[in-house]
């Protein structure tokens, strides 16, 4: 059985954001990738292809707004305040809501 790669809402959902945003030095990307115990977080220059900031947090709603408030001190540090969120794809709402509130928390306008 052929299965198409596309087929599911997410992958379509990701590929549509992705089109739409781009990270800079000045204003990284910073995307978020779930899985089924830990939460990432990444700011990202797209143009020169190099991650900026990375973090690793335990994946539940909690841990993921201290994940957020980590990634913000650490891209803070970097000089880095304005970044442009990338969901890939996820629904903006429980764990990845509750890291992007983090990161607003600690300091970064997304």
């Amino acid at each position: 059985m052929k299965t198409n790669i596309l087929k599911s809402k997410k992958d379509r959902r990701k590929l549509k954001i992705r089109g739409k945003i781009f990270g800079t030095a000045e204003k990284p990307r910073l995307t978020v990738f779930r899985s089924n115990k830990f939460i990432y977080a990444q700011l990202i220059d797209d143009a020169k292809r190099v991650t900026l900031v990375d973090v690793r947090g335990t994946n539940n709603v909690t841990n993921a707004l201290q994940t957020g408030k980590e990634l913000a001190k650490k891209a803070l540090a970097k000089k880095i305040t304005t970044v442009v969120f990338d969901r890939s794809g996820h629904r903006y709402h429980g764990r990845v809501k509750s890291l992007a509130d983090g990161a607003r928390e600690g300091g970064l306008v997304l």
